[in-house]
C-alpha cells in the first residue's frame, strides 16, 4: 500500500472524517485487487497434479495391409516396447527384443516389421535390424472417413455448361438465357420479377436435356450493430457490424425451376409443398433425367421433407415426410443417403419416439425396413458399405445397465436389419479404426474414473481378440487426485435418470462441509456431461480447486435420449431441467454429505448463461449465487436457426414468457453477468437488456463488460478468476 503522504487530498469540508474514510476505502480496495497471479499460481500446481503421466492413454498402432499383424507400443517403467500380434492367432509377443529406443513403426507385407531409430529406418529380422525402407504409411483414420463418407446420390453436374458441352446457361441482368454452342442461338426462358431472382450455378439431369435453378427471394436481414472500444491497433473505437437475423424476422427464401433445352415452359416448385419455408436445399436429379429432388425444411422446424418434381409428367410430391407437432432437429438428428440412384433412401428419424434409423423405398417413401429399434437411439452414421450392405453406427443406451449416454459402435444389415454389437465394455468408446483388410478392427474406451483400455476386436461377430493396451494411472491416483464421479438419481417426477459427475477439490476434507457449483449447460442440441476418461475438466476444476464441490448434470430437455425427454425444451427452455438438478443434488448429498446444499452457486456460458441466470430467477430459494456469462437471455435476441428450432415459429408468447429479462423482478441470491463487447455469436444487448431490467426492478447485482472480447469471455483467465472470487465472497469456502 502507498503511503498517504503520496497522495494530494481535496480540500476538506468542516466535518474531514467522511472524505478521509472514502480515500482509505479507495487504497484498501486498491490492496485486494491483481490476485491473477495467485489465481493461475494454485490452478497451475493442481493441473500439474492432475496431469501426471498416465503409460498406454492412447497406443500407436499400425497394421500391415493384409490384416497379418498388428504392430503397437506400449509404454513400461523401463521405456516403450514394441508389440506385436497376428490377430489369427495371438497373443500378442515383442515384436523387437529388448527396448531399442525406436521413435516410429510400420508394419510391413508378411509380417515385416519396421522401426525408425536415431540411426534411421530399420527392419527387424531374426533378432537383428538391418537398414531398410519403410513401407509406406497407412492412411489416416481421417483420411479414410472423408473418402468413405458418399454424397446425397450420384455426383452432381453444377456447371454453366450442361455435360454433353453442347448448351450453356447465362444470366443477364436478371434474365435465364440458353445458348446452343452448336449455332450460338440464344432463347430467355425466364427472368426476376417481385417474387425473387435466379441465381446460383445450374444443375444439370445427365442427359443434359434439362436443369435446375434456384430462384431466390432476398430480402433486407436484420444488422447487429459493434463498437470495439479499445482496439489494439488504434486509439479511436472500432465500429463494424454483422447480418444477423433473429427470430420471427423475414429470411431470405428459394425455389427450385426445372428448364428444359428442347421446348416445354418451365417448373416452379409447388409454393403449397414448401409453405413458410426456412430453408431449401439439396438439388439432385435421378439416373432417369426426368425427377429431381430437394429437401424442405419449414420454418418452426416442424416439417422437414423430401419433395420430388418429376419433369417429365408435370408432377410433384413429399416422397420422404418427417413432421412433428413439436419440432424435426434437423440440424442435430437429420441423416439422409440415397442408395442405388434413389431406389432406397437411409433415413433417420424419432417417428417411434426413439432416434433410429430406416430404409426406405426411394419409388414412394415408405419404409421398407426399420433397421434399428429399441429405447437407445443411433448417435451417427459412421459408414454405408453399399457394396456389402451394411452400416457402421455410433450408438447410445443399447446396454442397461451401463450409462445411457456410453458411445458404443454396430453394425446393421441393410437386408435382414441384423445387428451386431461391435463394442460391449462398460465405458464410452472412441478411436474407432478398422484393419486395412476390413477383418478386425481397433476401439478404445474409457469412463471418467477408468482410465482407458484399447482393444482389438474381430469385424465378423465383433468378439474380443485381445486387449491391447490398459491405461496405468497408478502414478496419478498416487498422488490422491481424485477424479470425477459418475453419478445418477431420478428426475422430478421419479421416472426417468438423470446423469451427472461430481468434482471433489483436491484437498478434499470429509470432516468439512463445501459449497456446490453447478456448471451448466442446458442447450437442446446435445448432452453434455463428460463420459470419457480427463483427470483434469476445464472449466470445472479451475473452480474445484479452490475449496469447492463441483457438478455438471444433463437434465430433461437435453438431447441423446428418447424424444419424450428431449422435446421436453419444446416452447420451455427457461425450464432448462432444473428441477431435475435439483433432485439429483439433493440425492448426491446423500452420497456425499460433505455437500453443503444450504451453499449451491451455478454458472454457464451462452445457453448456459440463460440457465444460470434462470436459476436464480426461478430457483432461488435453492441456488444462492449464480455467473452467467454471454447468455441468450432473452430467445427474440439471439440467432434465429438455434433459438426457432426450440421455441418455433411465429413468434408467440411463449418467447416473452422463457425471458430472463421478463423475470429479472424476481431474482433472489448474487449475480455476476459477464458478456464480450463484441460477441458475435449471441448478441451482447442481450445482457445489456437483462442489465436494463434489473437496474428498473432495484436489484442489486455484478456486472462485468470484457472490451473488446468475443462470445465466452468468461471463461479467459480473468473471467474466471472473478468468477471463483465472486462464488468465495457469497458461498464462502470449506467449513
Amino acid at each position: 500500500m502507498l503511503p498517504l503522504s503520496s497522495f494530494t487530498l481535496p480540500r476538506l469540508p468542516m466535518n474531514p472524517r467522511p472524505v478521509l474514510l472514502a480515500c482509505l476505502t479507495l487504497l484498501t480496495a486498491h490492496a485486494e485487487h491483481g490476485n491473477l497471479q495467485s489465481f493461475e499460481k494454485l490452478t497451475g500446481r493442481w493441473f500439474g497434479v492432475a496431469r501426471t503421466p498416465v503409460l498406454n492413454e492412447a497406443p500407436k498402432l499400425s497394421w500391415a495391409p493384409d490384416d497379418s499383424l498388428l504392430l503397437f507400443g506400449i509404454d513400461t517403467a523401463e521405456g516403450k516396447r514394441l508389440m506385436k500380434i497376428d490377430p489369427a492367432r495371438g497373443p500378442a509377443v515383442a515384436a523387437v527384443e529388448g527396448i531399442p529406443g525406436f521413435q516410429e513403426f510400420r508394419a510391413g507385407e508378411k509380417g515385416g516389421v519396421h522401426l525408425k531409430t536415431g540411426e534411421g529406418w530399420r527392419k527387424a529380422e531374426n533378432g537383428k535390424l538391418t537398414e531398410a525402407e519403410p513401407p509406406a504409411p497407412a492412411p489416416r483414420p481421417d483420411e479414410r472417413r472423408r473418402r468413405d463418407r458418399r454424397p446425397d446420390g450420384p455426383r452432381q453436374h453444377v456447371s454453366w455448361k450442361s455435360p454433353d458441352d453442347r448448351w450453356e446457361v447465362v444470366l443477364r441482368e436478371g434474365v435465364v438465357i440458353l445458348k446452343d454452342t452448336k449455332d450460338q442461338k440464344e432463347r430467355e426462358l425466364a427472368k426476376g420479377d417481385d417474387a425473387g431472382s435466379f441465381g446460383g450455378e445450374p444443375v444439370w439431369a445427365p442427359d443434359s436435356s434439362r436443369f435446375a435453378m434456384w430462384k431466390t427471394k432476398d430480402v433486407e436481414e436484420r444488422i447487429v450493430h459493434y463498437i470495439e472500444s479499445a482496439p489494439k491497433d488504434q486509439l479511436q473505437p472500432k465500429y463494424f457490424n454483422q447480418r444477423y437475423p433473429k427470430p420471427g424476422d423475414a429470411i431470405d427464401t428459394r425455389a427450385p425451376w426445372v428448364f428444359f433445352t428442347s421446348t416445354g415452359e418451365p417448373i416452379p416448385a409447388d409454393p403449397d409443398l414448401i409453405a413458410d419455408p426456412f430453408e431449401c436445399n439439396k438439388l439432385a436429379w435421378r439416373g432417369d433425367s426426368k425427377r429431381l429432388t430437394f429437401e424442405y425444411i419449414e420454418r418452426g422446424f416442424g416439417k422437414y421433407n423430401v419433395i420430388e418434381i418429376d419433369s417429365a409428367a408435370r408432377t410433384q410430391r413429399v416422397l420422404v415426410r418427417e413432421e412433428s407437432d413439436t419440432f424435426v432437429f434437423v440440424y442435430g438428428y437429420s441423416f439422409r443417403q440415397d442408395l442405388n440412384d434413389g431406389e432406397e433412401i437411409l433415413w433417420i428419424s424419432e417417428r417411434d419416439g426413439w432416434k433410429h434409423l430406416y430404409l426406405l423405398d426411394g419409388r414412394d417413401g415408405k419404409v421398407k425396413r426399420q433397421l434399428t429399434k429399441g429405447e437407445w437411439v443411433v448417435r451417427d452414421v459412421v459408414k454405408v458399405d453399399e457394396a456389402k450392405r451394411e452400416v457402421l453406427l455410433q450408438i447410445s443406451g443399447c446396454y442397461k445397465k451401463q450409462d445411457p449416454y456410453f458411445i458404443h459402435y454396430a453394425r446393421v444389415s441393410l437386408d435382414t436389419g441384423k445387428l451386431v454389437p461391435l463394442t460391449e465394455s462398460d465405458g464410452t468408446h472412441d478411436a474407432f479404426e478398422m484393419s486395412p483388410g476390413g477383418n478386425y478392427y481397433t476401439c478404445r474406451w474409457s469412463r471418467v474414473n477408468h482410465a482407458p483400455v484399447t482393444e482389438l476386436r474381430r469385424w465378423d461377430d465383433g468378439k474380443l481378440v485381445a486387449k491391447l493396451a490398459e491405461a496405468d494411472d497408478s502414478k496419478l491416483r498416487a498422488t490422491g487426485w481424485p477424479l470425477p464421479e459418475p453419478f445418477a438419481a431420478k428426475d422430478r417426477d421419479g421416472k426417468f435418470d438423470i446423469h451427472g459427475i461430481v468434482c471433489l477439490p483436491p484437498d478434499f476434507d470429509p470432516a468439512k462441509k463445501y459449497p456446490v457449483i453447478e456448471n451448466i449447460y442446458a442447450g437442446p442440441q446435445d448432452s453434455f456431461v463428460p463420459k470419457s476418461w480427463r483427470p483434469w475438466m476445464v472449466p470445472k476444476h479451475e473452480i474445484a480447486v479452490h475449496g469447492f464441490v463441483v457438478v455438471q448434470i444433463d437434465g430433461k430437455g437435453t438431447a441423446n435420449r428418447s424424444r419424450e425427454f428431449h422435446h421436453f425444451c419444446y416452447k420451455n427452455l427457461k425450464d432448462a431441467g432444473l428441477p431435475d438438478r435439483i433432485a439429483w443434488l439433493k440425492e448426491a448429498a446423500k452420497k456425499w454429505p460433505q455437500m453443503d446444499l444450504d451453499r449451491v452457486g451455478i454458472f454457464g456460458g451462452s445457453a448456459g448463461g440463460q440457465n444460470a441466470l434462470g436459476a436464480l430467477l426461478f430457483h432461488g430459494d435453492f441456488y444462492k449465487a449464480a455467473a452467467a456469462d454471454c447468455g441468450c437471455h432473452d430467445n427474440r435476441m439471439d440467432k434465429i436457426w438455434w433459438n426457432e428450432q426450440w421455441m418455433d415459429w411465429p413468434v408467440g408468447p411463449e418467447y416473452a414468457d422463457n425471458s430472463n429479462v421478463t423475470h429479472a423482478k424476481n431474482l433472489k441470491g448474487a449475480l455476476l453477468l459477464t458478456v464480450g463487447e463484441v460477441d458475435t455469436n449471441v448478441d451482447p444487448a442481450s445482457t445489456y437488456q437483462v442489465v436494463n431490467a434489473l437496474i428498473s426492478a432495484d436489484k442489486d447485482f455484478e456486472f462485468l463488460p470484457m472490451t473488446g472480447r468475443n462470445h465466452g469471455s468468461g471463461e479467459e483467465r480473468y473471467g474466471q478468476r472473478r468468477r471463483v472470487d465472486f462464488f468465495l465472497r457469497h458461498l464462502g469456502g470449506p467449513r
